[in-house]
């Protein structure tokens, strides 16, 4: 869509769906001004813009320079619309944020559900037609959640693709920078474009995404987790789920249903210990200094980690090593692992209890294991409330879940469908 389009769309619906902290009128560029519409997750800095990081109190009030990945689309021709809400420090698969407020999951104008965090303003512009792309952190989901509550494609690389410079940390050992779209090939473009070497972290790259679009995943061989070896799961997306390997066998992707070494949920509780202990010691001086204006379940979930002693991180490296080499030497056997994205829908907002993380229950593994991911929307349940269907690809082949992807999408009968939002206009 062209900036006006877009700027336009914004005006029409985002006083209710909140999903921009700030809109760019007139917008950002580069040099040139040719490419996609863009938006921009509130914990990546823009050059005098400030970081909000879903605060009240900004992370940085006024930052030198763009981040590495909004420079580098920006010089590529995307045009930049505005920066999206996030879940307070990146710390949450929900999307809720009780500090500055939530966007609303565009699925449903009559009650306000979980948008997914923690990249929630960036799922929901993309879902409402606000931009043709948005950038988003990820974590433990932060990417792939909101993609599959909010009925988008949510890709996330392996670390060392994209540079995390100028993007505000969580858990330097877990995060990585993704891209969200209403399809793969735009996800996958704009992947190839903040992809590469930055002299710093980000060493691989970059990323061909022409060539993992034009190959074929006929032939290809996915393990499919089995419904009962992914824990409770609603019946809608346990349905939707296995629809869905039904299209991708009907694809001639081979299909075999088979549990790995350890479930996925494995992953769950070890991730968070280093998210809490790393994310503790980086934001310990701003939690205590101000606690009494942030979202009280973030300051709880930090403190968790104030417990976590430098021994015990460090054990927890030499594990998550250890669970790394078991799990990439089976999964070598197979071009990716498929599984529903989230185990439940997206519920109402004011139902969502804070001491449980369903949402992110079987993406933390991807994370943990640095395995690159993508969510691809599988369908709506009987409520009309999307599903994603999630792709875990070996290590650094982002090329095999492109493809992977892209050919799920086009058997999937999604069909680029998008939300109702006459129930927003205002």
């Amino acid at each position: 869509m062209t900036p006006d389009e877009a700027l336009a769309r914004i005006r029409r619906y985002d006083g209710r769906l909140k999903a921009f902290v700030q809109v760019f009128d007139p917008p950002l560029t580069g040099d040139v001004a040719t490419g996609p519409t863009l938006a921009i997750k509130d914990l990546f800095d823009v050059a005098d813009v400030p970081t909000g990081g879903g605060a009240r109190v900004p992370l940085d009030p006024s930052p030198a320079h763009h981040a590495a990945v909004v420079e580098r689309l920006l010089q590529a021709g995307y045009v930049a619309v505005g920066k999206t809400h996030t879940v307070e420090l990146a710390y949450g698969g929900w999307g809720t944020n009780r500090a500055v407020g939530a966007p609303w999951n565009p699925w449903d104008s009559a009650v306000h559900r979980a948008p997914g965090g923690s990249s929630s303003g960036s799922a929901v512009a993309v879902a409402a037609g606000l931009c043709d792309v948005a950038l988003g952190s990820d974590t433990g989901g932060s990417v792939r959640i909101p993609a599959a509550t909010c009925g988008v494609v949510g890709l996330k690389p392996g670390r060392g693709l994209v540079s995390l410079k100028g993007v505000h940390p969580l858990s330097p050992a877990l995060d990585t920078v993704g891209v969200l779209a209403r399809d793969v090939a735009t996800a996958a473009r704009a992947l190839a474009v903040i992809s590469g070497p930055d002299g710093e972290a980000a060493v691989r790259g970059p990323f061909d995404a022409e060539a993992a679009l034009a190959a074929g995943a006929r032939g290809r061989q996915v393990a499919a987790i089995p419904l009962d070896e992914l824990g409770e799961v609603h019946p809608e997306i346990a349905r939707l789920y296995l629809a869905a390997l039904d299209r991708l066998s009907a694809a001639g992707v081979g299909v075999e249903m088979v549990a790995p070494p350890q479930t996925l949920e494995h992953s769950f509780t070890p991730n968070g210990m280093l998210m809490a202990g790393e994310g503790w010691r980086i934001w310990k001086a701003r939690i205590e200094a101000h606690a009494d204006v942030m979202d009280p379940w973030i300051v709880r979930r930090f403190e968790v980690g104030r417990e976590i002693s430098d021994e015990r991180l460090a054990q927890a490296h030499l594990q998550r090593q250890a669970d790394q080499r078991g799990f990439h030497a089976w999964l070598s056997a197979y071009d990716a692992l498929v599984s529903p994205t989230c185990p439940i829908p997206a519920p109402p907002i004011d139902a969502v209890d804070e001491t449980v993380s369903p949402l992110s229950r079987l993406t933390r593994a991807a994370n943990y294991l640095d395995l690159p991911g993508i969510s691809v929307p599988c369908g709506l349940t009987d409520e009309g409330l999307p599903a994603g269907l999630q792709i875990l690809g070996r290590p650094q082949d982002e090329a095999a879940i492109v493809t992977l992807g892209a050919a799920f999408e086009a058997v999937s009968g999604w069909n680029g469908r998008t939300p109702d939002l006459a129930g927003f206009c205002g």
